[in-house]
C-alpha cells in the first residue's frame, strides 16, 4: 500500500477570491431553485411563492418557504393545474438540475 498527503497554500487574497466565488455560486444557485420551482409551488393567492423568496437567505444553501401551511402543501398538497402541487422542489430539479449546474459552471469556472 502506498499513500501521498499533499498540501499547498494559496495566499489570503487567493483564498477570499475563491470564498467570495463559492458565495457568489451558491448564490446564483439558490436564485435558480426558487425561480424554476415557481410554476411549481401551488398558488392560491401567491402568499406561499413569496415566503420563498422572503424566507431564504440567498448564498445560504438553504430555501426556505416560511408560510405557515408551507410544509403541509408540500407533502400532502393538490395540484390546481398541470404543474402545481406536492413536491415542487423533487420535480423542479428532476428537470432542471442540469440546467442550474451547467448555468453555474458557465458562470463562475
Amino acid at each position: 500500500m502506498i499513500s501521498f498527503k499533499a498540501s499547498f497554500s494559496l495566499s489570503s487574497s487567493a483564498v477570499n477570491r475563491r470564498k467570495q466565488q463559492f458565495r457568489n455560486a451558491q448564490e446564483y444557485v439558490d436564485h435558480e431553485v426558487l425561480r424554476l420551482s415557481e410554476p411549481f409551488v401551488p398558488m392560491r393567492t401567491g402568499k406561499l411563492r413569496q415566503s420563498g423568496w422572503y424566507g431564504t437567505k440567498l448564498g445560504s444553501g438553504i430555501v426556505k418557504y416560511t408560510a405557515p401551511y408551507a410544509k403541509p402543501r408540500y407533502y400532502k398538497g393538490r395540484a390546481r393545474n398541470g404543474k402545481q402541487g406536492k413536491f415542487w422542489f423533487s420535480r423542479m430539479k428532476s428537470g432542471n438540475k442540469e440546467k442550474i449546474l451547467n448555468g453555474t459552471r458557465r458562470k463562475f469556472s
